[in-house]
This record gives structure tokens, C-alpha cells and sequence, in this order.
């Protein structure tokens, strides 16, 4: 089995990228994979979830031209010839692998086709709630099975039909559910309207304008017309601001530490994870250096210092809840109670990410209280080596992995494998920080030609 052995390290002066969005990546490869003409996508994330949304877009006729690939992972440059909308049937049922986003945006993406199909995920997978995405659906004339073992869970049987727009208020804030309804509505005759309760990220919004499909924008509320069909163009994908928050923290933790993470998307649908942190008192630059993509690229420069102990506001949760796990370890380190409350979600993600964050973090001395929408964690007390298990779970793998880098001992993270459902290259950059390395190459996530 996989594992990460960590130790404890004094300090972290390092410029270095993370690997491309995984949000990003999977709406790059279904709307250039829907468009009109070929789009050139870079910096695509080669995770395993991103390559299984891929892999069901070329089961439906779409070709792709890989054009660079992290050796040992895929690909992170390629053509997407676009299908015009119109899609083919895929001969065998599609495998979404760990990816709830894939899942739910495919199921929008497939519900309105002229033929039938099947998405089917790992057991991870199949144990989370699909009801969230099948009821609009079904509101908009979709017909969905789900066959899984638990009551409305995947496989996701779905029979293709003509679609009928609807205007649907979400009862949670949540950027699937969303995404998965404005990507139905494209195959409606008429405006669909999604209206969401809070801010939930708006890169499904965002890359539709950027293909040049017309999205209106009424305060919570988000329009589409039936019918548009999307423009190829160039799209690079920006460093996912979700894998720059692991070492966001730890810099931050460590005082006299200085990190430069380069290239990272800065949506401010993404950023309330810099924002909590700041908040407890880290000095965090951000640099907007283009938006070329309808998304804001640059650099964060972190400062670590002394951490203290906050709050997270309810309206903060829907656009931080993935990166509640590593927030707890900053927790952990700083001075003061930090509460984090509004975040039930987290019980149905990869593992049931309440509790197991609790259990690592009292394993590893850290004081925390449980509550069934969240937790309360008293930092400061000093945080000792275990040996501690992800569940299969990437976030949590990671997570405790920083963790390990203020612990006293050797911290082992166990079954972390996982780990490149959405971070390829995060050992190999484990390893340079643990080593002290200053040296730009020992942090390049590599991306070689491929020969045609």
C-alpha cells in the first residue's frame, strides 16, 4: 500500500506551480469537446478524475490529439475537435471514477441527448447522493435510474430525451448542481435559469462566455438559451488554487518561511481559502498577472508567521468546503479556538471528511470537538507523530501530510494512492520540501512533447 512518511521541517523557501484546476480541466474537455471547430487546451490536469471525463467526451466521438503528457500520468496539452453539439453514443457505460463533479456535470451534459447511457463510478462514488442533480433534471423531463446498492446513488442509467427549460432555485449552494442544469439547458429549446442561494464557483459561467455562448447574470440568478453552440478558442487552464492551499499552510504555519506559487488561478469564487487564512494572520500577496481566459491568473507570495485561531462564515463555506480538511490543520497550529460549523457536506464527499479529520488530528494530539455539521479545534497544544489513514480519500491524504510537517517523530499517512485523483506530482514536491531544496527543477511537474 502507498504512504507518505513525513517529518517535521524548519523551514519552506520555495517558487514553485501546482498542476492545472481539476474543476477547470473537466469543463475544458466537455465544452471544447461540445464546441464548433478544435480547441487547443493546456495545462490540463492529467488526475484521474479529469482523465475519466475526458475518456466518456472520446467515448462519445469526440478526438483528441494529445500534444504534451506528465510522463506516467497523461496528458496536459491537447486538441479537442469539437462535435457541434452533437454527440455520439457510447458503446459501453462510462467510468467517472472518484469524481462526483464528473458524474453530476455529465449527467446535465447527457440528459437532453438523442441516445442512452450509463455513468458508473468506484464504491467511493456510488455512495454519494445523486438526488441533488436527478431532481432538477427530472424536473426538466430528464429520465434517470439510479441503480446503485443505496437509494438514489450511481450507476446513473440515463435514457436521453427531449429536454424542456426550466427556471430551478437551488435548495444549497452547490457549483454542480448549477453547472449540471445550465449544461441541460443548452440542449433546451428556450431559457433555462438556475438560481442559487449563495455564491458557488463560476467556472462553468465563465468558459461558456469564453466559448462565446451567451450566459445573462441576474444577481443569484443564471440564464441560458437552448440552442448556442459553443466556439472553439485556446483555453489554459490555471493552477488549481485548491492544491496551492496545502502548501499555502504550510508556509503560513512556519514562521520565516517564504513560498511564491506561480500561475494559480485567482477566481474570488475560489479565494475565500486565502482569505480564512489571512484572516488567522498570514501574510498572503496575490498578483493578478492575466485574465486573458475569463479566469484571473498570478502569483501568491506567503509569509509565514504565528497563526491564530477563527471563525468561518456560513457564506464562506460552499466555496471553501474543499479545502475545510487543510484549514483544519491550520487550525491545529495556530493559538485560539477556530469553529467551523454549516459544513454537513463533508460527510458525503470521499470519505466522511468530519470524522476523519477529528480521529487523524486526535491521533496526532490535536484537541478537537465533533459536531454533526462540523468541528471545534483548540490549536496550539504541539502536534506528535501517528500513523494515520486517508480512507481513499485525496484531501485527506494531503491534508495530513502537511500536518506531518510540524509534528514531532515521523508521521505515516497511509493508502495514499489516491493522492492523483487530483494532485499528480504531489509526492515528487513533498519530497523537494522535505529535502529543504531551493532548486527550481526539483519542483517542475514535467510535460514532454508527444510524438504525432
Amino acid at each position: 500500500m502507498s504512504e507518505f512518511r513525513v517529518r517535521s521541517i524548519r523551514t519552506l523557501d520555495a517558487e514553485f506551480p501546482v498542476p492545472g484546476d481539476k474543476s477547470m480541466s473537466h469543463r475544458a474537455a466537455m465544452i471544447a469537446g461540445l464546441a464548433d471547430g478544435v480547441s487547443t487546451v493546456r495545462n490540463f490536469l492529467p488526475s484521474e478524475d479529469c482523465l475519466n471525463t475526458l475518456g466518456a467526451m472520446q467515448a462519445c466521438g469526440v478526438k483528441v490529439e494529445v500534444l504534451e503528457e506528465m510522463p506516467g500520468f497523461g496528458p496536459t496539452s491537447m486538441r479537442i475537435h469539437g462535435r457541434k453539439m452533437q454527440l455520439a453514443a457510447p458503446t459501453a457505460p462510462l467510468d467517472c471514477g472518484n469524481s462526483g463533479t464528473g458524474m453530476r456535470l455529465l449527467a446535465g451534459l447527457f440528459a437532453g441527448q438523442s441516445f442512452d447511457c450509463e455513468l458508473f463510478g468506484d464504491e467511493s462514488l456510488s455512495g454519494r447522493p445523486m438526488g441533488r442533480i436527478t431532481d432538477p433534471l427530472e424536473l426538466m423531463g430528464a429520465k434517470i435510474d439510479c441503480l446503485g446498492a443505496k437509494p438514489g446513488c450511481a450507476p446513473l442509467k440515463i435514457h436521453g430525451t427531449k429536454l424542456q427549460p426550466i427556471r430551478y432555485e437551488l435548495p444549497v449552494a452547490s457549483a454542480q448542481v448549477k453547472s449540471a442544469v445550465l449544461l441541460a439547458g443548452m440542449f433546451c429549446e428556450g431559457v433555462t435559469t438556475a438560481v442559487q442561494p449563495a455564491d458557488t464557483r463560476d467556472h462553468t459561467e465563465r468558459m461558456l462566455e469564453s466559448f462565446g455562448v451567451k450566459i445573462r447574470i441576474e444577481g443569484q440568478a443564471i440564464s441560458i438559451e437552448g440552442g448556442q453552440i459553443p466556439q472553439a478558442r485556446d483555453f489554459r487552464v490555471p493552477g488549481d488554487i485548491s492544491s496551492a492551499a496545502f502548501w499555502v499552510v504550510a508556509a503560513a504555519a512556519l514562521p520565516g518561511s517564504r513560498l511564491v506559487i506561480k500561475n494559480v488561478g485567482l477566481n474570488p469564487t475560489r479565494t475565500a481559502v486565502l482569505d480564512v487564512i489571512e484572516r488567522m494572520g498570514a501574510k498572503i500577496t496575490r498578483t493578478v498577472l492575466s485574465s486573458d481566459d475569463g479566469e484571473p491568473i498570478g502569483d501568491i507570495e506567503i509569509l509565514g508567521g504565528p497563526l491564530k485561531g477563527t471563525g468561518l462564515l456560513k457564506a464562506e463555506i460552499p466555496n471553501l468546503i474543499d479545502e475545510i480538511p487543510v484549514i483544519a490543520i491550520a487550525a491545529a497550529l495556530a493559538e485560539g479556538k477556530t469553529v467551523i460549523r454549516n459544513a454537513k457536506e463533508l460527510r458525503v464527499k470521499e470519505t466522511d471528511r468530519i470524522t476523519t479529520v477529528v480521529d487523524n488530528l486526535r491521533a496526532m494530539g490535536g484537541q478537537v470537538e465533533e459536531f454533526e455539521d462540523g468541528m471545534e479545534i483548540t490549536g496550539g497544544s504541539p502536534l506528535h507523530a501517528a500513523s494515520v489513514e486517508s480512507h481513499g480519500d485525496h484531501r485527506i491524504a494531503m491534508a495530513f501530510a502537511i500536518a506531518g510537517l510540524f509534528a514531532e517523530g515521523e508521521t505515516v499517512v497511509r493508502n495514499t494512492a489516491c493522492v492523483n485523483t487530483s494532485y499528480p506530482g504531489f509526492a515528487k514536491q513533498l519530497a523537494a520540501v522535505l529535502a529543504g531544496s531551493k532548486v527550481a527543477a526539483d519542483y517542475d511537474l514535467p510535460a514532454v512533447p508527444v510524438q504525432p
